[in-house]
């Protein structure tokens, strides 16, 4: 008994729509410079639909010879389960301790689910729901930011400074609020055996404003020898 190569239309429907989706997430990542690419991406959404075609044809043939009862949806848990390893993997804590990649390892997740909606059988829902994830990603931040409150228009920044004059912390703090510098969070590191004493603070400025005129309004202020600032 020869071996069946005859694929059937809606197999083939289902791996193509789920390399579109898988192509659309990942293109959106690529062109952040996010550490989900394309091929990933495309990889994630066409193994998790196979599977979950697997995982249902197997459950409603084999039972009929074998008498199993399988339970179609079983493999497909599996995935979703599974997936979160790769997305642990993209999610990087940086030297400053700001943690990033927790949207990237969403979409991971997500790119994984919309393959399993395909490979059941649910078109319409796993289109609408890669809308509403590109909708969510990209456009709403940009309407919060431009009509949410002021805090959302903010960006935060990190800032290390050497200061000559122990008894001016509190003088500079005020002049950095006097100049727009919203203050988050103050330490001050006097332990070493330093020259001069480290103040690192992390502030929050208005988008729109750049690092370097920080940079030179922090380091205008008198007292301050030394600035380093790193965007978060």
């Amino acid at each position: 008994m020869g071996m069946d190569w005859h694929i059937e239309t809606e197999t083939l429907l289902k791996l193509g729509i789920a390399t579109l989706i898988g192509m659309v997430i990942g293109l959106e990542r690529e062109l952040k410079n996010k550490p989900l690419g394309l091929k990933t991406c495309i990889v994630i959404a066409i193994s998790s639909c196979v599977l979950t075609m697997i995982s249902i044809d197997a459950a409603y043939h084999f039972p009929r010879s074998n008498r199993i009862m399988m339970d179609p949806l079983r493999l497909p848990a599996q995935i979703i389960s599974g997936i979160g390893f790769i997305g642990a993997g993209v999610i990087l804590r940086k030297s400053n301790d700001v943690i990033s990649g927790l949207t990237t390892s969403a979409m991971i997740w997500g790119a994984a689910g919309l393959g399993v909606a395909i490979g059941a059988g649910f078109y319409k829902e796993a289109f609408v729901s890669l809308i509403f994830i590109l909708i969510s990603v990209e456009f709403l931040p940009w309407i919060v930011g431009k009509i949410g409150p002021n805090r959302l228009q903010e960006k935060e920044i990190r800032v290390r400074m050497s200061l000559n004059d122990k008894d001016k912390l509190t003088d500079i703090l005020k002049e950095m609020k006097a100049k727009k510098i919203r203050i988050h969070s103050v330490r001050i590191d006097d332990m070493r055996d330093n020259e001069f004493p480290i103040m690192e603070t992390k502030i929050m400025v208005h988008k729109k404003r750049y690092v370097t005129d920080v940079y030179y309004d922090i380091k205008a202020i008198d007292g301050v020898v030394g600035v380093k600032c790193d965007t978060l």
